[in-house]
């Protein structure tokens, strides 16, 4: 047998599996199991995943309520771009844009208040990461993704792009405030 040669017998899955072959199929298969059953476990009893509803939406549609939220609730501007920061009530629906390069509007909330976070993106494919808590999200041209958020330590949060998106992708940095 050489193998540079095809090998003579080409129907290789009527060959008879060797034991030890056959031992690391099935190891390999239980534990695939267990990693399935595990990651359900993690979403319903675990904080790793967040449950969120997702919604279709146009551009146009998602910009409307954004603007709405930004023109009723802004309490002062940021950065040289002039971005809003919004402090909406709490238990209210908070908008949350991103776009090339940017998020948009600065949102200031309140801490030990539950909002329901709306995220959407308007051009590309973009991540949504709060740091120093991890909370991951990728967001989706089209979608809106909605969360409910309970922010329970003041501070100044990062939200960064997570999701390669161009060439501006290292400077889509924001900041969430919770006072």
């Amino acid at each position: 047998m050489s193998a540079i040669l095809p090998p003579a017998e080409r129907l290789w899955w009527k060959h008879p599996l060797d034991r030890v072959e056959g031992t690391w199929i099935v190891i390999a298969l239980i534990w695939c199991l267990t990693m399935f059953a595990m990651m359900v476990g993690w979403h319903i009893y675990g904080k790793q995943n967040l449950s969120t509803e997702t919604y279709r939406t146009t551009p146009e549609q998602y910009s409307k309520k954004a603007q709405a939220m930004v023109d009723k609730y802004t309490v002062r501007t940021e950065t040289d771009q002039k971005i809003p920061v919004v402090a909406p009530p709490a238990g209210s629906d908070v908008y949350l844009t991103a776009r090339l390069w940017s998020f948009w509007p600065i949102l200031e909330l309140q801490n030990n208040k539950t909002y329901r976070l709306h995220l959407t993106s308007m051009d590309y494919n973009h991540g949504f990461s709060l740091q120093p808590v991890n909370i991951n999200i990728q967001i989706v041209p089209g979608f809106e993704h909605v969360i409910n958020i309970t922010p329970n330590k003041a501070g100044t949060y990062t939200v960064l792009c997570n999701e390669f998106c161009g060439i501006g992708h290292h400077t889509m940095v924001s900041r969430i405030y919770v006072k």
